[in-house]
């Protein structure tokens, strides 16, 4: 064979052949019975006693271990309703609190004047329900001779008038004008009828002498109309169908505020008053005592109930058990948990997870939805027979450094005052199917212009279909340009030109909406954001909002009143704020549907910038070439 003189040269000339091998080491057992193993013995029993004395195995004490717990429950039930500027109400069974704290009215479709509270189609359903209804009459004696269309002249959809600048977005959008040239003319406005019906008109009016035959009739299918619409979507209860009574949205807060009043024992009231409910989950943590003007919530609470349960030790996964042999769950690794010093809050948890967790035990107590729940009394019973009277270990003040509480209710207005045990569980639902979002503004910060910009991501065409406003703002400048444009032209206008031009402003997209900050009335400090407006790129004129989350002031203003918005500076903070607007739906407790429009609040995307620049030198576009 020959030499090789390197390894590297031996592999590449594959002249030596390689072999691998392998050895599997395998256990052979002495004995084929393991029960001797298993035993744990030891050599020194002195050693496992001592081990045992070591762990406090021996150590005892004279607390028993509980066997029966009894305890007594008063349960009362909220029946008075109070919005932050309505007067209080009846707070019937019949729905959920989130429905009642959280209806609003449809939204307003962007362009359209404030009497059109709701899109198109909400105003050809209702009409197509009315003739539905009187197509199930076999006397009605309209079927046969045809009144229908009495009732498209007297309550029609007329085309969009392009000299209306309320008409500008159903003219811009193609999409509603060519809906609005198929149902002109040839649909009725249900609305404008409900409208009618709701305001105490009678449903033959306009019909003719056939009609008035049959007004008895019409008039029973104009009140199985009303209920219908109205029932579809649950709505404030108000006086008239545009001025709603019992909306708690603050619009300077950007959340909801109400109150809710039970009754107590002995006579009385407790008012809970919720300050800062943004909408959607609706708990006891929303709640606070409020001791100060009560609402009539009087009634006296129900029978108190009493009942004997067993109480379970507190079992959860990672446990530690209480004896030396056992062996831990594995799923929870408190080791790898890594808290810092002032850590309070995990420092605590690791504590009683690690060290007091064999001494908690859990007594189930059911409780009706929707009460107010006062423990009257805890008696405990031990496995030696002796009864103990348990107290609630968080009745202290507030400055008592050594209260606990858990599932307690704050007090309004005071610091130092003693805790509120009661127990309150909202007539609320667990779960909430929420569609899409109608409307929906963004709050952010411009710390460039010094600004706070609402921008209207999403609004509501006259459809009544969502839009996204960047798009639906260029559609609308897009065609008041081609207008003003082609009025322009007919005027023969050539104005002069220069090479340069002086733009003391630009422009920024209208569906930014500027909040300046102002000063509060006598206050030199305090800030508060004041919602302006913006010049439009084509004819200059106030860009204004289109939703009804920032039309504030607009819509309900009086003749010569100035419409002005204010929004509380603290509440757009540097994250930003989100608002929308959205269905929400979900059955309460016997069934029945509950449909409700709601305002939600959520956390923004950070600060931005519009890109709003002053006293710029531009060069001026040349004109088209014939």
């Amino acid at each position: 064979m020959t030499e090789v003189q390197s390894f590297a040269e031996e592999l590449a000339a594959r002249s030596t052949p390689a072999v691998g091998v392998w050895n599997r080491l395998e256990g052979r057992p002495r004995t084929i019975g393991f029960d001797r193993a298993l035993r744990a013995e030891v050599r020194d029993p002195l050693w496992m006693l001592t081990r045992q004395w070591q762990l406090g195995e021996f150590r005892g004490t004279d607390a028993g271990t509980p066997v029966t717990v009894t305890y007594a429950v008063s349960p009362s039930r909220p029946t008075r309703f109070q919005p932050p500027a309505g007067p209080p109400q009846d707070l019937t069974d019949n729905r959920p609190l989130e429905t009642v704290a959280e209806r609003r009215l449809p939204p307003l479709a962007f362009g359209t004047p404030a009497t059109e509270k709701i899109g198109f189609d909400q105003r050809l359903a209702i009409g197509r329900q009315w003739f539905k209804l009187m197509a199930a009459q076999p006397l009605l004696l309209g079927n046969i001779l045809g009144f229908k269309d009495a009732y498209i002249k007297r309550y029609p959809i007329a085309l969009p008038d392009p000299d209306s600048p309320d008409d500008v977005s159903k003219l811009a959008h193609p999409e509603v004008w060519s809906m609005m040239q198929t149902i002109a003319g040839r649909r009725m406005d249900g609305y404008s009828f409900y409208l009618f019906l709701k305001g105490g008109g009678n449903a033959e009016e306009g019909t003719g002498l056939l009609g008035a035959l049959q007004s008895g009739l019409l008039r029973k299918l104009g009140k199985r109309l009303v209920r219908w619409y109205e029932s579809l979507v649950d709505r404030p209860t108000a006086a008239t169908p545009a001025k709603p009574t019992d909306a708690t949205f603050d619009p300077g807060r950007l959340e909801h505020r109400f109150s809710v009043a039970a009754g107590v024992a002995g006579g009385g009231e407790k008012k809970l008053s919720a300050a800062e409910y943004h909408g959607g989950t609706l708990d006891w943590h929303a709640f606070s005592v409020d001791p100060l003007a009560p609402i009539g919530g009087t009634k006296p609470p129900e029978p108190t109930l009493t009942r004997t349960v067993f109480p379970a030790p507190v079992r959860y996964s990672g446990m530690p058990l209480p004896r030396w042999w056992a062996q831990e769950d594995g799923k929870t690794n408190f080791a790898a948990i890594r808290p810092d010093s002032t850590d309070l809050a995990r420092l605590i948890f690791l504590e009683f997870a690690l060290v007091f967790s064999n001494d908690w035990y859990q007594v189930p107590c059911d409780l009706p939805v929707g009460t107010l729940a006062k423990i009257q009394g805890l008696f405990v019973t031990d496995v030696f027979g002796i009864k103990q009277w348990i107290t609630p270990a968080g009745t202290g003040s507030d400055e008592d450094w050594r209260r606990w509480s858990m599932f307690t209710l704050d007090t309004v207005g005071s610091d130092n005052v003693r805790a509120d045990t009661d127990l309150l569980l909202p007539p609320s639902v667990p779960k909430v199917a929420e569609g899409p979002a109608l409307e929906e503004v963004l709050f952010i910060r411009d710390e460039a212009a010094n600004l706070v910009w609402g921008i209207e991501q999403t609004v509501t065409t006259p459809l009544g279909e969502p839009r996204r406003g960047s798009e639906a703002a260029a559609e609308v400048v897009a065609f008041r340009q081609r207008l003003h444009d082609a009025a322009a032209v007919a005027a023969d206008e050539d104005p002069p030109r220069a090479p340069i031009s002086y733009v003391a402003m630009n422009t920024v997209p209208e569906h930014w909406i500027p909040f300046i900050p102002v000063h509060e009335p006598g206050d030199n400090r305090e800030i508060r954001l004041q919602r302006a407006a913006m010049p439009s790129v084509v004819d200059r004129k106030s860009v204004r909002p289109w939703t009804t989350l920032l039309r504030k002031g607009l819509d309900e203003r009086l003749p010569g009143e100035k419409p002005q918005y204010f929004v509380n500076e603290e509440e757009v903070p540097q994250a930003g704020t989100r608002l929308s607007v959205a269905y929400n739906r979900t059955r309460w407790r016997d069934g029945r549907v509950v449909v409700w429009l709601s305002v939600r609040r959520g956390v923004g995307r950070g600060q931005g910038s519009s890109g709003l620049a002053f006293d710029q030198l531009i060069d001026t576009p040349l004109p088209p070439t014939p």
